[in-house]
């Protein structure tokens, strides 16, 4: 499950998934030690994590600023109950967006002096695919193919003194027609440009961790379809 509290990356894991090194440069193990907002210092894995420490972090995260906090790593025993405690502990709301290429460039909009990607909420009976073609076409006055998934992200935020918790599923989309390409003013969005993967990275400067998170997933697909298609004609020119 990954997870995005005030724009802090916490990734919730089955206690079988060991997080890759690169995630992590401190470890608390929750059994025998306290986790103290002291101890949240750059990448952090929390080792057999239970619900009430859960929530507890979940709180602070979303209370407090951690400044020195880049991402949070929580390996539990029980991770479908964890998943169940969530759910029930926000109120969920469904969103889809996409990642637009058209050749060598990806559409990026901005929206709340942001970089962002366009998405929305779902409208009643819609599917995942219905609802990230619809709101990506409505934002920015385009028309779309859809492609594959790339991921699926969730952030928390208060609104109305509620807890949200919003599941955002995002797919990859080529271009079909931008000629009348404009930003959804009501949407809030000020512009939408493409971007070349050069100006993408500058870009995500200016913009949410969870969207860089989609990138990388994004990336990361397109380097394996590479070397799939490399092992391919490998094989081909052997025959």
């Amino acid at each position: 499950m990954n997870l995005f509290i005030n724009d802090i990356p916490v990734q919730i894991l089955d206690a079988l998934h060991k997080p890759d090194k690169r995630d992590f440069n401190t470890i608390i193990n929750a059994e025998v030690e306290p986790i103290t907002k002291a101890k949240l210092l750059h990448r952090v894995w929390v080792k057999n994590a239970k619900i009430d420490e859960i929530e507890k972090i979940l709180d602070v995260l979303d209370t407090t600023s951690i400044g020195g906090l880049i991402s949070l790593t929580l390996t539990v025993e029980h991770y479908d109950v964890v998943k169940t405690f969530l759910k029930k502990k926000f109120k969920i709301i469904k969103a889809a967006g996409g990642l637009v290429r058209k050749k060598d460039k990806i559409l990026m909009i901005y929206r709340l002096k942001k970089w962002d990607l366009p998405k929305g909420k779902f409208e009643k009976d819609e599917k995942p695919k219905q609802a990230a073609q619809r709101e990506v076409e409505e934002e920015c006055n385009i028309q779309v193919n859809l492609r594959n998934k790339i991921c699926t992200t969730w952030h928390t935020y208060t609104m109305k003194k509620k807890q949200i918790l919003k599941k955002t599923t995002w797919f990859l989309m080529d271009i079909v027609r931008d000629k009348e390409m404009m930003p959804q003013i009501e949407e809030d969005i000020e512009e939408v440009r493409w971007m070349t993967p050069k100006e993408v990275f500058h870009a995500l400067d200016d913009s949410y961790k969870s969207i860089r998170f989609v990138f990388d997933r994004y990336f990361a697909q397109e380097k394996e379809k590479e070397r799939m298609k490399g092992e391919a004609e490998k094989t081909q020119s052997n025959v």
